[in-house]
């Protein structure tokens, strides 16, 4: 699935295998990010960014005045239930669980958004599309009942897979599968470092992965200078 491996040796510099070839380096710096966890329905490859998104803060605006429907019920999905209802028409909200896993902040002003319905214990198990997304099917997880739900948009909020398959076996890793790192980006193996979304923190943004760039390359400097 990715196009190079890197591989630890035991002494000497770090081995870095890719399709182009063979690269040496005494100091490693892994920025593979993270990527939005997807339901795994059929056609939702496809329906990305024609109805089907990861992101509300990113794509919410494109449904002003439209119904669309949130997976998830953690911080993520909170967030973006909350932002859409203030640009869509309505706001359906499938949940697995019978209340939200996110944080208290979120739950009193979604309960009280007019144009937020939530739908518990239910998943979403179809993708309706006519060259776009026109709806969803929503069953009920205890009763197995069924229902659609016609939206112009599905919002898929269910979390975040860091990008480590490469290092599994090779580096440490959190039990969420990041790279345990901490803030000085260092990693289990001296002079191989992590940075941005891959690493195990706390809040995953532009700023701060910007910010791990810059540690990373103060810390890499140190291990160059103690390891000539």
């Amino acid at each position: 699935m990715y196009p190079w491996v890197w591989k630890k040796v035991p002494s000497g510099p770090k081995r870095i295998e890719t399709t182009d070839g063979t690269y040496y380096g005494k100091t490693v710096v892994i920025a593979t990010g993270a990527g939005p966890r997807e339901l795994g329905l059929p056609g939702e490859w496809e329906l990305t960014g024609r109805g089907v998104h990861y992101c509300a803060a990113c794509d919410g605006m494109f449904y002003r005045g439209k119904t669309v429907v949130v997976v998830g019920g953690g911080n993520t999905a909170a967030a973006d239930a909350l932002l859409l209802s203030r640009v869509a028409k309505e706001v359906y909200v499938v949940h697995r669980r019978d209340t939200l896993r996110a944080t208290k902040i979120y739950h009193k002003p979604l309960m009280e958004a007019d144009n937020v319905t939530f739908l518990w214990n239910s998943g979403v198990t179809e993708i309706l599309t006519e060259g776009g997304v026109t709806g969803v099917v929503v069953k009920n997880l205890q009763s197995g009942e069924t229902n659609t739900i016609p939206c112009d948009g599905l919002f898929v909020s269910i979390g975040r897979k860091p990008v480590t398959e490469l290092v599994k076996g090779q580096l440490a890793l959190d039990e969420g599968g990041y790279i345990a790192a901490d803030e000085s980006t260092r990693t289990s193996i001296p002079g191989v470092f992590a940075v941005g979304d891959v690493r195990t923190k706390t809040v995953r943004q532009i700023v701060t992965a910007a910010a791990d760039g810059a540690v990373a390359v103060h810390y890499a400097e140190e291990f160059l200078a103690s390891n000539p």
